[in-house]
């Protein structure tokens, strides 16, 4: 590490709250597509993509002309006060992806996008319980906060959390539930444990779910799941809320992940690859779900003038990608899948949202994914972690397939290492 990083990270211990993880130290300069810069001038290929932010890579042009072309015309505007044209161009273009026809509520970040949609179901039904999924991230402020709990360290000391709310066993082939048939089990577990035990069903709003779990180590649930559940709800009126932070805009080869599943839920959360690299959430919701009434929900800064010319260009350009995505995330998993290690339990994902789970002694193998980070870091590739020890790779959308491949064989080499 040079003394210049060594000063920078000095200064970020100095005047930061740390209470966050930086896995290696990486300082970034600048960055341009999949490549980026150290503050050194050090050159690495990024399989992170600000966690899954920069669709279509560093200083795309087509983004930048697009911001500053609304930087000429006004910066920001209270969108909940007044009217701007690129607000409604943006919802109707997010509108011509859904399976329903939908109305939007702009937020600035993932967690808002979760926090407006707990109010809207909740506003919509007049019930108050939701149900959420052990294992799951959906965010950090205290709302969202009910239904993450990837890792203790995130819910700890900040109880009490929202009432009325409870977590079940995600579909997850590695959960006892999940010996044999885990939809079955789960949805069973539902009706006559959940349903008769411990809530009426008649009492819950919706139940909120990542359609693949990220946070918590890339965990593809069984192709029938959603499905099925969704069913189960509907004869209660309970409402699908599908968080697609991370999975949504192109990240899994489809526009959205829930396209995967057969299933239409009726709120959709979003953000991270929606600003392009600038903060901007969503909720897309069925219009007759989304009838808040005026004054019960707002935001200063929500759908930003800015992040939404942004946004137009990453709608007009990542559905051009998702063929491209689909076989470079299928290239990635094959030569992930070849690895010759002992330590490798598992490689999965769906398009650039891809993990690779390590294991020793059939637990766990933290030691081993801090290592393979640092180590491929020092290579001069750019990946971090998930679960408890998955390597996560999710590279801008734009990604080559050479620079890929060039990226997962050195992963692949560090893993044979250990």
């Amino acid at each position: 590490m040079s003394k210049k990083v060594e000063e920078l990270i000095k200064d970020d211990e100095e005047y930061l709250m740390q209470s966050f993880r930086r896995w290696y130290p990486f300082a970034i300069d600048h960055g341009s597509g999949a490549i980026v810069y150290d503050i050194e001038g050090k050159e690495y290929i990024d399989f992170n993509a600000g966690i899954g932010v920069l669709a279509l890579g560093h200083k795309n042009e087509k983004i930048i002309r697009a911001v500053k072309e609304q930087m000429e015309k006004f910066f920001h505007y209270s969108l909940t006060d007044f009217y701007y044209e690129i607000a409604v161009e943006v919802a109707k273009r997010l509108n011509s992806f859904m399976p329903f026809s939908a109305k939007v509520f702009y937020t600035n970040s993932g967690t808002e996008s979760v926090e407006a949609a707990i109010k809207i179901a909740r506003g919509h039904t007049k019930r108050q319980w939701i149900i959420g999924f052990i294992n799951s991230f959906h965010g950090r402020t205290l709302g969202s906060l009910a239904f993450t709990s990837s890792k203790a360290i995130q819910r700890q000391s900040f109880s009490p959390l929202l009432p009325s709310t409870y977590l079940i066993p995600y579909p997850d082939k590695r959960d006892p539930l999940c010996k044999e048939d885990c939809t079955e089990a789960l949805l069973g577990f539902i009706e006559d444990w959940i349903f008769k035990k411990v809530v009426d069903p008649n009492e819950v709003a919706a139940f909120v779910a990542e359609p693949i779990q990220g946070e918590g180590g890339v965990i593809v649930p069984p192709k029938d799941f959603f499905y099925k559940l969704n069913n189960l709800l509907k004869k209660f009126g309970i409402l699908l809320i599908l968080d697609e932070v991370q999975t949504g805009i192109g990240r899994t080869g489809k526009m959205f992940a829930f396209e995967y599943f057969n299933v239409t839920p009726d709120l959709v959360c979003l953000a991270k690859a929606l600003g392009g690299g600038l903060p901007l959430g969503a909720v897309v919701g069925r219009k007759e779900i989304m009838d808040l009434p005026p004054g019960s929900h707002a935001t200063t800064f929500g759908g930003n003038p800015l992040a939404l010319a942004a946004s137009k260009v990453i709608l007009e350009e990542v559905p051009k990608l998702l063929d491209h995505v689909s076989n470079i995330g299928k290239k990635i998993i094959e030569e992930l899948a070849d690895t010759k290690s002992p330590y490798l339990y598992d490689v999965r994902g769906l398009g650039l949202l891809i993990g690779a789970e390590l294991r020793k002694s059939n637990k766990p193998f933290v030691e081993g994914l801090e290592k393979i980070l640092y180590n491929s870091f020092r290579r001069g590739v750019l990946a971090i972690g998930a679960g408890e020890s998955v390597v996560r790779i999710e590279p801008p959308l734009i990604i080559d397939e050479e620079l890929a491949m060039k990226g997962t064989r050195i992963i692949k080499e560090e893993i044979e290492k250990l």
